[in-house]
């Protein structure tokens, strides 16, 4: 019996965990995932989010060309405060699946496989039982300082942080269910981005107020 209760209490705390922040939907045309080149060989690259807020003004990013498609990362030419958001490390993205904030137990890796980078979702410190799944690809490569913007897989899709109902700048590289959960559904995730500016694509597009970030 004490054990019963001790395993439900866990559960329960474990949940409570879970819960502790929600997943809301974005637009996903005002985000652009990117393979960052570090260094100048063209052999590492390192995962960064752009996203639009105010598309009234200055564009931040530009895309261009496919299978890769290049990024033009305007945001680093101007003050961008209010307009434009750079996630660039753990603390402004994570995986999720599902309930499960898994920002603890795995981390973002680009791997450049041939003619390729692969966006991983990988365990932390190589936890056993858990799976490395795909997230995205950039379907080609290019100059070895050239940022490419990553399709994600089908299932995979932006999503942003919520506390109580208020978004916070972080966002969730998000799926339904686990990769092979034929239980789950998953919705389909968009499309490579396009030769445009993100500024025009994106003019309609409303997300919720949150507190700009650098």
């Amino acid at each position: 019996m004490a054990a019963t209760a001790l395993q439900a209490a866990c559960l329960t705390a474990g949940v409570q965990a879970r819960q502790l922040f929600d997943a809301v939907e974005v637009d996903q045309a005002r985000f652009v995932v990117v393979a960052v080149p570090v260094g100048s060989s063209g052999t590492k690259a390192q995962l960064q989010i752009y996203e639009q807020i105010d598309s009234r003004r200055r564009a931040c990013f530009e895309t261009s060309g496919s299978n890769p498609v290049a990024v033009a990362p305007l945001l680093g030419t101007f003050d961008f405060t209010g307009i434009c958001r750079r996630y660039i490390d753990s603390q402004g993205y994570s995986v999720r699946v599902g309930s499960e904030d898994l920002g603890s137990g795995y981390r973002f890796v680009v791997r450049k496989v041939g003619t390729d980078n692969l966006l991983l979702a990988a365990p932390a410190g190589g936890a056993g039982g858990k799976p490395e799944m795909l997230v995205g690809r950039t379907y080609g490569t290019a100059g070895p300082t050239a940022f490419l913007a990553f399709t994600l897989e089908p299932g995979w899709r932006v999503m942003r942080r919520a506390y109580g109902g208020r978004g916070l700048g972080h966002v969730y590289l998000y799926r339904e269910g686990w990769p092979g959960d034929a239980q789950t559904g998953t919705a389909p995730s968009p499309g490579a981005p396009t030769a445009t500016s993100s500024r025009d694509s994106q003019a309609s597009a409303q997300v919720p107020p949150v507190p700009p970030l650098r």
